[in-house]
């Protein structure tokens, strides 16, 4: 079984395919996880700009310390922190390696959030009840006089959001300096970073995928291929907290993979906004990341993919149905389609039409055996007609996913499609 350790690193409701936690698939005998071993601690109050991204980010004292835990005997590395997690496999590889970091610095990491000093709080803004669970959490902390960070990619996206101001903030792509920013949280001081990380002045994946980590199963390794996507539909907000595509060298990746299959990692699941549009920043093909991936994939293990729209996949449709035939890969992609109706796609930006998706199920169905297509549909968006939504439902008539999310429309601020007017929720 995990160790305590490793307890409610992700702790939420399932909203979609990308939201199920790696918990589900505790099908394999259990084996020892490999825990980061604690290293001595040091002061990095210095540490408050960040050489290679040129942070947004500030350094400020707090009014009162006088309550915090730290006073005189404060000791770096000593105290317990709580990590909860709200969204996508993303958000949940984020604070498996934030989690890794602030335990090899010391830090106990707890399920029990009354026991813990200090909350470390990561967000999911694409829907708007896992921003109010989010809000209501800080509200929480507060009043059990806990110490916040957060994370995720409600703060990075509303950087001016009322309820955040005077917090300390990790973001997205800032995750491998959590320590320092817990630390000076824990000193009464409030740290904001924001910057992305840039190699030659072109936006990268994020932080090092090599950084230590916690697995809340400790079978499955999440690694996020990319972060960010091309597109920009009407109604994400997504896009504001992570922004323009940044991949990561497949070498890196492989790297990744392989250390994890060292450690004990029975299920690599490949991760990101947009899986199809890995490599188009870098010269790099999905596939040919596929291909190396497998070549590393021991004998009993398997690899599993993710979300892909269907603009992306299209030009892959050939290579992406040999490596779902592969025996070591599942034989399963999401495919979000959100609406059957070609005016509804045009309004949200989608750059597809419905053809391209029955395209993309009916080569896939065709040429992969027993492949499941999960797809997503979205509710309710402002500019739908009952013939749109007939449309939709006519779809899944015809292809009866085995796996379907939907999702009522939520108007995210600062989204074009938030300005629409809105369909009465009722109906």
């Amino acid at each position: 079984m995990p160790s305590p350790a490793d307890a409610n690193i992700c702790d939420h409701d399932i909203e979609d395919i990308e939201d199920i936690s790696t918990s589900q698939l505790d099908h394999r005998p259990p084996k020892h996880n490999v825990v980061p071993r604690a290293r001595k601690a040091k002061t990095v109050a210095s540490k408050t700009e960040d050489h290679q991204d040129h942070n947004n980010s500030h350094l400020s004292k707090g009014a009162d310390t006088s309550d915090l835990i730290l006073r005189d005997s404060y000791v770096p590395g000593t105290q317990s922190i709580y990590v909860r997690t709200w969204g996508c496999s993303h958000n949940n590889s984020d604070s498996e390696y934030m989690a890794g970091q602030l335990a090899a610095y010391g830090y106990k990491i707890v399920d029990d959030k009354d026991r813990a000093d200090l909350w470390l709080l990561n967000s999911c803004t694409v829907k708007n009840p896992a921003e109010d669970h989010f809000r209501n959490s800080i509200k929480e902390a507060k009043s059990k006089d806990k110490l916040v960070v957060l994370a995720g990619c409600v703060p990075q996206g509303q950087q001016k959001a009322e309820y955040i101001q005077g917090l300390s903030v990790v973001g997205v792509q800032q995750i491998d300096r959590v320590v320092e920013v817990v630390e000076e949280t824990l000193k009464g001081n409030s740290v904001r970073l924001f910057g992305q990380k840039k190699t030659f002045g072109k936006k990268t994946g994020g932080a090092s995928l090599s950084l230590p980590k916690i697995r809340k199963n400790p079978l499955i390794e999440i690694i996020a291929i990319n972060t960010g996507c091309l597109n920009q539909c009407t109604y994400c907000k997504t896009k504001h907290a992570r922004g323009e595509l940044g991949s990561y060298p497949p070498e890196e990746i492989v790297e990744r993979a392989r250390q994890s299959f060292s450690e004990g990692v029975v299920e690599l699941w490949l991760t990101s906004e947009d899986l199809g549009a890995y490599g188009h920043d870098i010269g790099v093909t999905l596939p040919q990341l596929l291909w190396k991936l497998v070549e590393v994939i021991p004998e009993g293990a398997m690899m599993r993919l993710g979300m892909t729209n269907p603009p992306y996949i299209l030009e892959h449709l050939e290579e992406m149905a040999k490596i779902l035939s592969h025996p070591k890969v599942y034989s399963f992609l999401h495919v979000p389609v959100q609406s059957a109706s070609d005016s509804v796609l045009m309004d949200m930006k989608r750059e597809y039409c419905i053809a391209d998706f029955k395209h993309v199920v009916d080569f896939l169905r065709d040429r992969v055996p027993n492949v499941n297509i999960a797809t997503d549909l979205i509710c309710g968006f402002p500019t739908e007609t009952d013939q749109d939504f007939e449309e939709t439902m006519d779809l899944v008539r015809q292809y009866r996913f085995a796996s379907l999310f939907i999702n009522q429309f939520f108007p995210r601020p600062g989204t074009p499609a938030f300005k629409m007017q809105r369909i009465p929720a009722q109906e």
